[in-house]
């Protein structure tokens, strides 16, 4: 297999892909081309097909496609000059080659949730944890396989169970430094607080926003999924469920970030400070592992509107 990242400019490349995107343009001149997104499991490149001739099969976005192509370098990035492309056939390719997957084993994150769920004192907030979590098959499965996101963190197979546990694990550590904290209401919105993007997001190879998720976005799925599994237990406090739905409410902290509602309460702040955290501390960390200029600097990024510096200091 020969990955993205370890392309070279010049290089013959007789390889199997993911096609993300496929677009027919026209060049200025009129004449039409063919503009592809391909990935595997290490990137995403350009890709471009300057002659549409009887050497371009048939394919379609997210079909696995076998091209042969020429790298090339366009405006300092590389690209593919695509020759010859056909669908791949079953057995020729490893579906996880493709797929950007967590580095972490996500059987081990889903035994944290279990902990956690575990160290619940509430048996009511433990029986929703535990309804969600556990009896639920397809939530159980599911959240092992999931982004976290289409494409700002997380953004890969497992990454969802990967931020969740991450931001529970932030929750956890300051409900232990300050007082007049609800424990058992943090963790358990720390724990829900992203599981509707199992419905807001396709699974891989798509990784995109289904209907529901376009219409109504995760929050309000999740916040719907924990009213109907908690009408199923029997006396659940009206006012811890209340407590936990507005926590997932504001976690993204305010209206133009998508927020219904701003934290109104120290429970629904600290999720929102430890979700945005974890966030944007990742993007710094994907966008080192992704850097490959000269120097300190990475240049200027458009989501934190500042020039960005690598962690690499002299000592002396």
């Amino acid at each position: 297999m020969r990955y993205i990242e370890n392309l070279k400019e010049d290089e013959q490349v007789v390889e199997h892909y993911l096609c993300k995107k496929k677009q027919l343009l026209k060049s200025r001149s009129g004449k039409s081309y063919l503009s592809l997104l391909l990935q595997d499991k290490t990137g995403t490149i350009d890709a471009k097909v300057w002659e549409i001739n009887n050497s371009i099969k048939n394919f379609e976005e997210n079909d696995f496609i076998k091209i042969d192509a020429l790298v090339t370098s366009y405006q300092g990035e590389l690209q593919l000059k695509v020759f010859r492309i056909r669908k791949s056939v079953d057995g020729e390719y490893i579906e996880a080659d493709y797929i950007p997957t967590t580095e972490k084993n996500v059987d081990t994150l889903y035994e944290d949730i279990l902990k956690y769920i575990k160290s619940i004192n509430s048996p009511y907030i433990k029986k929703l944890l535990t309804k969600i979590y556990i009896e639920n098959e397809f939530i159980a499965d599911e959240i092992k396989k999931h982004s976290a996101a289409k494409a700002m963190h997380h953004g890969y197979m497992g990454g969802l169970i990967e931020h969740t546990v991450s931001v529970t694990e932030i929750c956890d550590f300051m409900s232990t430094r300050y007082k007049y904290i609800n424990r058992d209401i943090l963790i358990a919105s720390a724990l829900l607080h992203d599981i509707g993007k199992i419905y807001e997001l396709s699974p891989f190879p798509d990784n995109d926003y289904t209907d529901e998720g376009q219409l109504l976005g995760h929050i309000v799925m999740e916040v719907e999924l924990i009213g109907e599994v908690a009408r199923d237990i029997p006396d659940f406090p009206k006012s811890v469920l209340t407590a936990i739905k507005h926590c997932l409410l504001a976690h993204h902290g305010e209206y133009i970030y998508g927020s219904p509602k701003r934290p109104k309460t120290i429970e629904a702040f600290i999720l929102h400070c430890a979700d945005n955290m974890d966030a944007k501390v990742k993007v710094f960390e994907e966008l080192f592992d992704q850097d490959n200029t000269q120097g300190n600097w990475l240049g200027y990024n458009k989501m934190f509107e500042r020039n960005l510096r690598k962690s690499n200091y002299n000592n002396d």
